[in-house]
């Protein structure tokens, strides 16, 4: 598996197939649980058919965490492949507010994390991802 990272903008539109969202609340790591799996992931998901990959981050930031008030900001593009097959995606920092009721849909479980717990759902790609959110932070700061 390998792990390219570009700057945003550079990936067609219509590759992006994921958005993920490196998200905060407090200075906290927000992850959630997926109801039928038992690790932690960052939250994101699939870009809806004729949906802009930044509507995308919004809608599955709310959908999986419940957040109402946050800020977003697209922090680059990037693409997994494993084999032969490469999928594309978007990838987010947000700073959450304020948070409403989680909708009751995929998600069990949200919670806050200092850092990037053991049990992750895909634990080869989230590490990079946050890593590469860290760096923005830092470049920032």
């Amino acid at each position: 598996m390998k792990i390219y990272f570009y700057d945003t903008g550079a990936v067609e539109h219509e590759r992006l197939k994921f958005a993920v969202i490196c998200a905060s609340y407090e200075n906290r790591w927000v992850l959630v649980k997926h109801k039928q799996r038992n690790t932690w992931e960052i939250p994101g998901g699939h870009r809806e058919p004729d949906e802009h990959i930044n509507m995308t981050a919004k809608r599955e930031l709310y959908e999986e965490t419940g957040a109402k008030k946050f800020d977003m900001k697209a922090i680059c593009d990037y693409a997994v492949t494993i084999g032969n097959e490469t999928s594309f995606g978007r990838l987010f920092y947000s700073d959450i507010q304020a948070f409403g009721q989680l909708p009751d849909l995929e998600i069990e479980i949200v919670r806050m994390f200092d850092e990037l717990p053991n049990a992750l759902t895909y634990p080869e790609i989230q590490p990079h991802l946050l890593q590469k959110v860290l760096q923005f932070k830092k470049e920032r700061a």
